[in-house]
Formats: structure tokens, sequence, C-alpha cells
């Protein structure tokens, strides 16, 4: 069996090296010559921890392979994927399908008779039907199949995802491509993974509500660390008790400064779209998604407020990818965060182990620094925005000597009352009480 990625965007290359790995010819495609150049001299153009590994072992034993032939590509491949973004619409919301329907119309005019298509990218219900409409009018007589597969990778842990997830979900119209979809995922069959074989909408559905649910998730404990902070009590105590009830569980229950990323916003907006396209409003996720814009600015405003009580100009911000483990910044907090900050009159020196590059593209003004305890040099205060592992061991009197303030924002609750001891640092966290306020 033959398998053609069409995109080698975090979903695609993650994909179909990991198809690679499970012993598959795998050719992946991208249209962006300057991206296929880098893959095929071996570097991965995105941080994901083990991914390095698994693309040059895999490419060595000649199992993967680079290009940007897709017509060539499609004409050879049993099993074809779509991978390629959906980001929002703007105005709307709704999910952007035009390089979706794009990578369609080029399969269709290669594929070879009975070809399967699988649609891994996040789409709205309905699409795999239209596109399956849209292929079929292209090439009237010529049998393939449909097949969504949606995927449930998480940033910073993708590969260990794939290789061993909790699901596999499949929807598709026809037992061919179920049949197809089986042989792909052998490899966890045989680990007994669950497969759910569903239908084509009931599969896209899936995706939108896991992600919608688990961004509702953390938006609830959010508004709960508020409620602690203004009663007295402890957001991680809270969220440690209501997790352990497994009709819950402690997964998502970690409060902080929003979400961010390339799903949680993205596809919280297209789902709440759809509802309301088929006049079925989603209003819990609708406020889902208004209060966690609100709420990466009224993280910005405890700072800035901080910042004019105590007379402090300059801010280190630690952390601008949306998550450790990742150069993702997509809709990180940060992006929304350090503006605010800067529109205050603050300076902000910042400092991300693997984010720089990008943040560079679209944060301006920003004095960029080498390390943690650079960027906090002269500083009045310090933010954590992510919880790189780099920042949870930091040493925090010598923090506090180099700042010419003494506020450390840690947004992420990486540390504890006995961390600050000895420190002299006013320490805000999330949802639990202030330790060190001035006397």
């Amino acid at each position: 069996m033959k398998i053609a990625m069409i995109g080698t965007g975090y979903v695609g290359l993650v994909s179909g090296v990991c198809f690679a790995e499970f012993g598959f010819q795998v050719t992946c495609v991208d249209k962006n010559p300057a991206i296929i150049e880098r893959l095929q001299a071996g570097e991965v153009t995105i941080f994901e921890p083990g991914l390095d590994d698994l693309l040059d072992r895999n490419a060595k034993d000649g199992r993967l392979v680079f290009t940007t032939d897709l017509a060539t590509t499609v004409a050879d491949a049993d099993v074809i994927f779509i991978a390629v973004g959906t980001p929002s619409r703007r105005g709307d919301g709704e999910a952007d399908l035009q390089y979706i329907h794009a990578a369609a119309d080029e399969i269709a005019a290669a594929m070879k008779p009975d070809a399967v298509i699988v649609i891994k990218s996040t789409v709205v219900v309905g699409t795999n039907a239209d596109v399956r409409a849209r292929i079929a009018k292209a090439r009237p007589g010529v049998a393939f199949s449909m097949v969504s597969n949606p995927e449930f990778l998480r940033e910073g842990s993708a590969v260990e995802d794939f290789l061993r997830p909790d699901r596999v979900v499949v929807g598709v119209h026809d037992e061919a491509g179920a049949i197809a979809m089986r042989r792909v995922y052998r490899p966890l069959y045989l680990r007994e993974t669950p497969m759910i074989v569903t239908t084509l909408e009931n599969a896209e559905i899936i995706k939108y509500a896991a992600n919608a649910f688990l961004a509702m998730k953390v938006t609830f404990i959010n508004e709960v660390a508020d409620l602690c902070e203004k009663a007295g009590g402890n957001v991680q105590d809270v969220a440690r008790a209501i997790g352990m009830d497994n009709r819950i569980g402690s997964k998502f229950l970690h409060a902080g400064p929003g979400f961010g990323g390339s799903c949680f916003p993205k596809d919280t907006r297209a789902y709440a779209a759809t509802g309301r396209k088929l006049d079925a409003p989603q209003t819990l996720i609708e406020q889902v998604v208004s209060i966690n814009e609100q709420r990466k600015r009224s993280m910005a405003e405890r700072v800035i407020e901080a910042a004019q009580k105590h007379g402090v100009k300059s801010v280190a911000v630690l952390g601008i990818a949306f998550k450790p483990n990742t150069d993702d910044i997509r809709e990180s907090p940060a992006l929304d965060i350090i503006p605010l900050l800067q529109k205050a009159g603050l300076t902000v020196r910042a400092h991300d182990p693997e984010a720089r590059t990008a943040a560079e593209q679209v944060l301006s003004g920003v004095n960029w620094c080498k390390s943690a305890y650079e960027a906090v040099e002269g500083a009045g205060i310090t933010l954590l925005l992510t919880e790189w592992n780099v920042y949870r061991a930091l040493d925090l009197k010598r923090v506090a000597s180099l700042m010419d303030g003494n506020i450390l924002f840690d947004l992420r609750n990486v540390y504890s009352g006995q961390d600050l001891d000895g420190t002299g640092l006013e320490y805000h966290s999330v949802g639990r009480p202030l330790i060190g306020r001035p006397s």
C-alpha cells in the first residue's frame, strides 16, 4: 500500500512520518519548494520532540519521500490523505476550506481508480460529502472511496499520540474505505487500540465536539480560579479534588491565561459558526470563545495595574509559545498580552527556548534575550507565560537579584509557596493566594 500525504504542516508531517514508521511507503507533498528542500535535507520544519529521529530513520530506509509533484504522487497512491490548513475565515469564524477544495481538485485530476481519499484536516460537518461530490463530478465513472479520519494530536507529544492513541476515528461512506483504513492502522489494531468506524458526518462532528469540550474545561477552571481568588481558595486543590471524579477527569483542569494554539481557538469558532449556520446554536461554546478572549485581556490588565502601582517600566516575559515543547505561537496568549503591555507604555524583554524565530515575525518592539536570566535583568516585573521545563527550576533568588523590581506573575502556577521562601519576591499566581504581599 502506497500512501500520499498532501500537506507537510503540523498534522501532515507528523502523520506522514508516523505512517512510514508503520512500514508503509509514504510520499509527502507540499507546494512550497523551500519546505520540501529542507525536508529532503533531513531538516524537520516544526519543533516536535522525537520527530527528527523518526524522519531521519525512515527517509534513510527509503520509506519516506518528499516532493512538490502532487500529480505523479497521487497517480501512484492507494490512499491519499489531505492534511492542509483550514484556518478561521474572517468575519464569521467558519473554517476556510479553499485549500481542501484546491487539493481535492488536483487529486481528482490525477487519482487512479479505486483510490481512497482521506480528509485528515479538521473540517466542518458536511465537508467530506461535499468533497466526494466535487471529485465525482470532476471524474465521472471513476470509482473511489471517501474517508474522514480526524487527528487528535497534542502539540509537544504528537508522535506519542499518533503511535499510541486513545482511539482512531474513521468516517466512511463505503466498506472499501473501511477496509483500507483497517489496513493503514493495522499496527495499532494489533495493540488493541479502539477504532470507531462511523459515518462521515459523525467523524466530522466528533473532532469538533471533542476540542470544544476540552476548551470548555479549560475555560471552566479559569473561572473557578477567579472565584478562588475572591474567596481565598486555591484552584489547584479544587481542580485536584474534582478531577478525581472519573466523570470529570483531571486533564485540562489547569488554570492559566486562556487557551491558544492551532486547534482550540479555531475549532471552537468554527463549531459555533456551524451551529449558527444550521440553526442549532451552540451557546455554551459561544460563551467559551468570548470568555477566553476576555481572559487574555484580563491577564494583561493585572500586570499593567501592578506596574502602574509600583512605577514599573520594564516587564520580562518568559515563554511565547502557546504551550511547552512546541514552537507554535498561533493564537498564543502572549500575542495578545505583549502588545497590551506595550500599549500601556511598558518595555518588554522576552525569552522562549524555541518560538523566538516565529515570534519575531509578528511581535515588534520586543527586546529578545538568549536566556531567562538575561530577560529578567533590570525588569520590574517578571511574567511567566509558558511552562517550559527550563522555567520550572529557576533560581528565584538569582531572579530577584537581577530584577530592578520584585514582582513575579506566574500565570501557569509553576511555583509553590516553599519555592518563594527567602526570595523577597511578591508572587502572583492564578487562583491562589498572593505570596509576599508588602506590609
